[in-house]
């Protein structure tokens, strides 16, 4: 019985002992397969990233490039194009003017002096047409009314303009039908022996759209052509334009110049008690009658009201 009883359990381990082994034989097997097949899978890889490498490399010398009907390729300024081109639309989505041009237009601008009776000097700010002819506001060159001179007994006796340091003697040409400050009749044309300044390109057809950038240029506080910058505000019932920019004494008569640098306005007044708060004439093309032989420069491709005080 016993001798039984050993043989059956003898039997049994053996058998249990051969499936082990033959599970074990199998498992190595299906892991040497798996492995095989993660190593062809990671050689095919390898493969195809050398080939995608070589494939860039042998295309490197290719920029890609718009439709514009030309291949850009390295060396040939494209990138240059577009970083320009990049820029330039920059400035003008956020109204911008390249600073050599403000510096060219600021030369175009002279600080204006004129001595009346009353033994007074005023100052202003004239811009240049060309010819000897400068654009300016009337009451810089002409007495008007205002609440201190009731009578009307200041007469203004000579104008000049700054030119290399020294004053230049101007006359009066032509004026507006202004007879008080800050009105759409507030300026003046008059004229010097002619020049070496670059004359203004005018645009009368500037449609002064709320928000668009504007940029000033006057004779603040009588110490040289200052810039400043601001965007149109509103049109006025009587022809002007408000906009936020520095109204400081001096600047009268001085220009207002749209994104491409050409004259579109002249400042004229501010709101009493509030420097920022300015006045625009806009330019209107009667202002250029009595300038017999005007030619424009190539452009660039780019009654007062009760609380309003003059800044000149």
């Amino acid at each position: 019985m016993n001798a039984r009883r050993l043989i059956f359990t003898t039997s049994i381990l053996a058998t249990a002992l051969f499936f082990f082994t033959l599970g074990g034989l199998q498992s190595r097997r299906d892991v040497a397969a798996n492995r095989a097949s993660y190593d062809a899978k990671l050689d095919a890889i390898r493969t195809e990233v050398r080939s995608e490498i070589g494939r860039a490399g042998r295309a490197d010398a290719i920029v890609p490039a718009g439709t514009s009907g030309r291949v850009a390729t390295k060396g040939d300024g494209g990138r240059a194009s577009m970083v320009a081109e990049i820029k330039e639309q920059l400035q003008t989505e956020m109204g911008l003017l390249p600073v050599h041009l403000l510096r060219d237009r600021r030369s175009s601008f002279v600080e204006l002096y004129s001595y009346d009776n009353l033994g007074k000097t005023n100052y202003g700010t004239a811009g240049y047409l060309g010819g000897g002819y400068f654009i300016t506001v009337k009451h810089a060159v002409v007495a008007l009314h205002d609440e201190d001179d009731r009578q009307n007994t200041r007469r203004i006796q000579s104008v000049k303009v700054m030119y290399q340091g020294k004053e230049v003697p101007a006359k009066v040409i032509d004026t507006g039908d202004a007879d008080v400050e800050v009105h759409s009749g507030d300026w003046a044309i008059i004229k010097t022996r002619d020049l070496d300044l670059p004359a203004l390109h005018v645009d009368a057809a500037f449609a002064y759209d709320f928000a668009d950038p504007i940029f000033r240029l006057g004779n603040d506080y009588s110490k040289g052509i200052i810039l400043s910058t601001g965007y149109v505000g509103q049109r006025t019932a009587n022809g002007l334009v408000t906009c936020l920019t520095d109204g400081h004494p001096g600047v009268s008569g001085g220009g207002v110049l749209d994104q491409r640098g050409n004259l579109v306005g002249i400042p004229i007044g501010r709101m009493q008690g509030d420097y920022r708060f300015s006045f625009i004439l806009p330019i209107r093309a009667e202002m250029l009658r009595k300038l017999p032989t005007y030619e424009q420069p190539e452009p660039i491709v780019t009654h007062q009201p009760a609380a309003v005080a003059d800044q000149h």
